[in-house]
């Protein structure tokens, strides 16, 4: 007897991938079916290298578990124990928000304005959601303490303009495929993403001819299936090589001398804006120091040998055009903005910037027409003058009026007031994804310090756990909005509202307009309208500006679009009219040139932290004891056998076999070739007792902290600490042991990948993972924050989070679970590691099938 067909119609709706900060703006398919989505596949539409698909990774198809999680918020909290400890009782949005406006309206009467603060968020990302939302409503109520600045950028948005005088330095995507060389330094977009499809791009630029050398401490994604060579390189020490790497340049007269002498200031002495100061070149040849940053130089202090230091520059300079794209994380470091600053003059010095593949270096936002990025909801002006570094806002929470322009501060002379209320919007950065959470965590539960916390989320994360109230924020699929295509954005995306919100939970525009009414300003703050017509304002915004041929609204639902692209068949280049006529067209820099000599820098008066040209500085957490450096010094080249000749790890454009032999020809030379390090010291805090350099790479299993209770990407790509084999034979520890990681901060225990696609010396936490400390404090959810140093950069006053000394030991035992903002937890490794991999490179393969297919 035949079953009948009780299937209801499904809707197949094209919508943006929600909006995090992931770098990548994807469109999906969402199939609805009775008021549900079932199911998402990802861009179908046509596909060219001008206007490429959209195509999501595994975060973005791995969203429906996000978005019909059981722990999805559904109504507004009150805290009932003490903060941190997660008790809450449930309220309804009137007690709610009476609670909040009227907690607004008293610290706005007892401090003022300037003790009211909007924390750097970005886990909901689109026009009409996050913290910029809420952003407006403070403007709007009189304003509240400003940020600059960000986390994920914090050295290269100050550093590159020193070079350029702007953060548009990039050529557009579509013209690495002019290129002939590139250098992934420490980008990883297969990862990270840093644009939809960039990995992509790279990848037809490799099958165009280009060569792709990746310089990373890890094998890295990107490493294994964009670039012909890994090399393998000790954390914090790129610009050394890079000062090796010009000095080759200079001493064998491959540097373009024309453009240097004609487009920039500062690269010797015939150049020089102050007489008499250090040159770039006196740097290089060591004529106030004495030291010469010949190859041999940088491979004491990189592990990268010389030969191979001195090919890699010979390399880039005569392959022209060339592009040296920097990742981001080398630059979340102690004196992170020296590495960017010396990678623009590497570009610059090689006459690689204003042409046709060639790459500025920098933060590279790409040249276009103009117009808005990322938001055109107007959040208005902020009445309070005052504004701080975003990684300084825990200062302003404990010694606000000690704060002044040496700390960063802008728009007055000194802060005035503590920070006494917060209003956490999408946002994990007050404790997760904060440098040293113990600290965060100590000072948030003071509630004499800052009296409110109010946070506005979907999930109850690490951050939540220390509300006072908590506002159950709905996902981007249960709301209106609008999204460009993020840094390298050819693209607007519309996000139609595909189904009802769960339980009492809203948006966060519906939210921030009750709390303006309650405020009495929500007509100020609405102008009216509600999120449907504020996405067609900014649909007009980005049609007057950028994207002329912009469909309407409409336009774009009865045609079910989803996505409009600019066809990029010209690709635009960054400083060609300045390389065309430096006088017509001068930068803005005080000089009008590339400043490889920043006056301003030199004014100062910090050469120790701030030299006026880019220098490699030792950092203040490093792996060169005193009794090890000779040691060090003396080490033969990190490479074996197969990287004699060429001096990397070279990645082969296919048969697994030759990356199983070339790893295994490159460990077995390590053996040889250098000590493993020593046996931990059992509890030791000083600085020089740890032996390992800690980083944390950005996974497909997250973007930052976002999707960290999916637990179909951490089954995926399972949390671990990667260890190199010769460590960890050292430590007696094997692949799935549980391992404590510790240092003076913090302490976590976490299972271990042995590995050797990672230096020795170094060890890698994905970061991102939520903070699930025992009753001890000790962290089983493998957050790298508890042992991350809150101390900033000395120029941009950014993140260092990557500069970390640790120590591991073998622990016996399973991971704890332990009751906190998810009812998911990591509880070890699988057995089937087969499994793992096998799934892994199904995510990936899909990952990678964006763009032209063929």
């Amino acid at each position: 007897m035949s079953r009948p067909n009780l299937q209801l119609p499904i809707t197949k709706i094209r919508v943006g991938c929600p909006a995090h900060n992931c770098g990548g703006r994807c469109l999906l398919i969402a199939h609805i079916e009775d008021g549900k989505i079932v199911r998402l596949d990802t861009d179908d539409r046509p596909d060219t290298i001008a206007a490429p698909q959209l195509r999501a990774c595994a975060r973005g198809r791995a969203y429906l578990r996000r978005q019909y999680h059981p722990d999805r918020l559904l109504y507004p909290l009150k805290r009932v124990g003490k903060r941190g400890e997660g008790k809450f009782v449930r309220i309804s949005w009137d007690e709610a928000l009476g609670e909040v406006s009227s907690q607004m309206v008293r610290i706005k009467s007892e401090y003022g304005n300037d003790a009211l603060f909007v924390p750097y968020g970005t886990g909901s990302y689109n026009q009409l959601n996050g913290s910029h939302v809420a952003r407006r409503l403070m403007n709007l109520f009189g304003g509240c303490l400003g940020i600059y600045n960000s986390y994920s950028w914090g050295a290269t948005n100050i550093a590159t303009p020193t070079v350029y005088g702007t953060l548009v330095t990039g050529n557009q995507r579509q013209d690495w495929l002019n290129s002939r060389y590139i250098i992934m330094w420490g980008w990883n977009p297969a990862e990270m993403r840093d644009g939809t499809n960039s990995d992509y791009f790279v990848k037809l630029a490799r099958e165009n001819g280009a060569r792709v050398v990746c310089i990373d401490p890890r094998h890295s994604l990107s490493a294994a299936a964009l670039a012909d060579e890994w090399i393998p390189i000790r954390p914090g020490t790129d610009a050394a090589m890079m000062s090796a790497m010009a000095y080759v340049m200079l001493t064998e007269n491959l540097h373009d001398a024309d453009f240097v002498r004609t487009h920039c200031v500062g690269f010797d002495a015939s150049q020089m804006p102050v007489e008499g100061a250090e040159s770039y070149s006196d740097y290089l040849l060591g004529a106030r120091d004495g030291i010469p940053k010949t190859p041999e130089w940088a491979e004491a202090i990189t592990a990268v040998p010389a030969a191979t230091i001195a090919r890699i520059a010979r390399e880039y300079a005569t392959s022209k055009p060339a592009a040296l794209v920097q990742g981001y994380g080398m630059q979340r470091r102690a004196y992170g903005e020296q590495v960017v600053r010396a990678g623009c003059v590497l570009a610059a010095i090689s006459g690689n910037v204003g042409i046709s593949g060639g790459w500025a270096s920098g933060l590279g936002l790409q040249a276009d027409d103009g117009g808005p990025h990322w938001t055109v909801f107007p959040l208005g002006e902020n009445p309070v003058r005052a504004s701080i570094p975003v990684f300084l806002w825990t200062e302003a929470c404990l010694r606000a009026q000690a704060l002044t322009s040496a700390e960063g501060v802008l728009g007055v002379p000194r802060l005035q007031n503590n920070i006494k209320l917060i209003y956490a919007v999408a946002t994990n950065c007050l404790i997760n994804q904060h440098a040293d959470v113990n600290r965060s965590a100590e000072i948030l539960r003071d509630e004499s310090k800052v009296e409110f916390i109010v946070v506005q989320d979907n999930f109850l994360t690490p951050t939540g756990m220390f509300a006072d109230i908590i506002l159950p924020a709905c996902t981007q699929f249960e709301t209106w909005g609008v999204e460009d295509g993020w840094k390298y954005g050819d693209e607007v995306i519309l996000q139609p509202k595909l189904v009802e919100p769960p339980g009492e939970s809203k948006s966060d525009y519906q939210i921030c307009a009750d709390l303006a009414e309650r405020l009495g300003i929500r007509e100020a703050f609405t102008e009216g309208r509600d999120e449907k017509d504020w996405v067609d304002y900014c649909l007009q915004v980005f049609r007057s500006t950028r994207f002329p041929e912009l469909p309407t609204l409409d336009e774009f639902i009865e045609k079910n679009l989803g996505a409009y692209s600019n066809p990029v068949t010209n690709p635009k280049i960054a400083f060609a009219d300045f390389r065309a006529d430096p006088t017509k067209y001068p930068l803005n820099t005080p000089s009008g040139k590339i400043e490889i000599f920043s006056k301003k820098l030199h004014d100062m008066g910090n050469p120790n932290e701030i030299p006026a040209v880019p220098k490699y500085i030792q950092e203040w957490e490093n792996p060169f004891r005193a009794e090890r450096s000779c040691e060090a010094a003396q080490s033969k080249p990190l490479v074996g056998q197969n990287a004699i000749n060429h001096g990397g790890t070279e990645t082969p454009r296919k048969p697994k076999e030759k990356l199983r032999a070339s790893v295994s020809q490159w460990l077995a030379g390590l053996r040889e070739k250098r000590p493993s390090t020593p046996p931990p010291k059992e509890g030791g805090s000083a600085q020089g007792e740890y032996t390992l350099q800690a980083i944390g790479h950005h996974t497909l299993a997250r973007v930052h902290s976002t999707h960290a209770n999916n637990d179909w990407l951490q089954e995926a790509f399972p949390q671990r600490i990667f260890i190199n084999s010769i460590d960890a034979a050292a430590r007696d520890i094997h692949d799935g042991d549980l391992v404590r990681v510790w240092n003076e901060r913090g302490e976590l225990v976490i299972p271990a990948r042995v590995t050797p696609r990672i230096l020795p010396g170094v060890v890698d936490i994905p970061q991102g993972a939520w903070w699930k400390p025992d009753a001890n404090g000790v962290d089983h959810g493998g957050c790298i924050n508890v042992l991350t140093s809150h101390r900033w950069t000395p120029l941009a006053f950014g993140s260092t989070q990557q500069t970390i000394m640790v120590e591991i030991e073998k622990r016996v035992g399973r991971l704890k679970v332990i009751d906190g903002p998810s009812t998911t937890s990591i509880v070890g490794v699988q057995n089937d590691l087969r499994l793992h991999l096998r799934l892994k490179r199904v995510l990936w393969l899909q990952s990678l099938s964006g763009g032209v297919q063929g």
